[in-house]
């Protein structure tokens, strides 16, 4: 029998003291121990690398690392120094999880070896209390690329409901030095967009164990001005296509788009019209278009005979 997979958890913190040994303790807590916990301080001012040190600076457990304030992409990417787990976590420092997250994403990246990235949903704390999740249900998203490379659909979580094998990290983390001041904020992009694009197999985890604080206006659903959504928009554009860029996508990809439905299990109503009316575009024929929409359509409104197993 092969032994389960290890996991890496990287913390990012900055100028969060009051919340951070919250997150640490959490993983420490983990009923599936970790072997790795990397704490990044991205140059906080308000006490951190030091209050860090002296409360974990003897704990062999964790590894800290403090530099100057580069963002959040910086954080993550040093964090990824010399992560050796099979699965790397990730978790901000306002954050934190009950103890049984770990086993619980840990039990179907055990059972399922091609699942390449498992996200799970989120209880709202502090300001505000709640769930957000991308579905009601376990889902086997199956693979996303050309659906993200098209729509920059978002098949993922807040950046502490993420996780992924590590070799998919590195790749979705491998960008240009100066992406780093572009995703100073808002990094979780690259988390998320990078696999999706580079060819990563997702999956939906409701586990209710990952608890996303809620200060100010920090939520990632709360309404945003033209403006914004225009600049965020017109980031996430760019980011999309540096990583369609690495994979050589064209045109021509599209005509795999029916194959790509078709690793979906049990695709929802929403995804079935979004694949549909991507089967419409490209360069084949029309009626070889239309022909794969609607093989998309019928297929994706065939009810299933069984619920997937969600390995919780």
């Amino acid at each position: 029998m092969n032994a389960g997979v290890s996991f890496s958890v990287i913390v990012t913190n900055y100028n969060y003291r009051e919340f951070v040994a919250e997150a640490i303790d959490s993983v420490l807590a983990q009923s599936r121990p970790v072997v790795q916990l990397i704490v990044v301080d991205d140059g906080s001012a308000d006490g951190s690398p030091a209050w860090l040190a002296e409360r974990y600076g003897a704990d062999p457990r964790v590894t800290l690392r403090c530099g100057s304030n580069g963002g959040q992409l910086s954080a993550f990417i040093k964090g990824m120094d010399g992560v050796t787990g099979d699965v790397v976590c990730f978790l901000d420092a306002d954050d934190h999880w009950n103890p049984d997250y770990l086993a619980r994403i840990g039990a179907l990246y055990d059972a399922r070896r091609d699942v390449d990235f498992v996200f799970s949903d989120v209880s709202l704390c502090g300001n505000e209390q709640g769930m957000h999740g991308f579905a009601p249900h376990a889902m086997d998203l199956g693979y996303t690329a050309i659906s993200t490379w098209i729509t920059a659909h978002w098949y993922g979580a807040a950046t502490s409901a993420l996780s992924m094998r590590r070799a998919w990290a590195r790749r979705a983390l491998d960008v240009p030095i100066a992406f780093q001041e572009t995703w100073r904020l808002s990094a979780d992009n690259c988390l998320v967009f990078g696999p999706s694009v580079l060819g990563a197999r997702k999956y939906f985890l409701p586990t209710g164990a990952v608890h996303y604080r809620i200060h100010g206006n920090n939520g990632w659903w709360h309404a945003r001005d033209t403006e914004r959504q225009f600049a965020s928009g017109f980031r996430a554009r760019c980011l999309i296509n540096h990583y369609a860029s690495q994979m050589h996508m064209d045109t021509l990809t599209l005509d795999l788009v029916k194959r790509e439905f078709l690793s979906k299990p049990e695709p929802s109503r929403d995804e079935t019209m979004r694949y549909a009316r991507i089967a419409m575009r490209g360069s084949a024929p029309w009626l070889k278009r239309v022909e794969r929409a609607i093989a998309i359509w019928r297929r994706g409104m065939r009810k299933p005979a069984t619920r997937t197993v969600s390995g919780s």
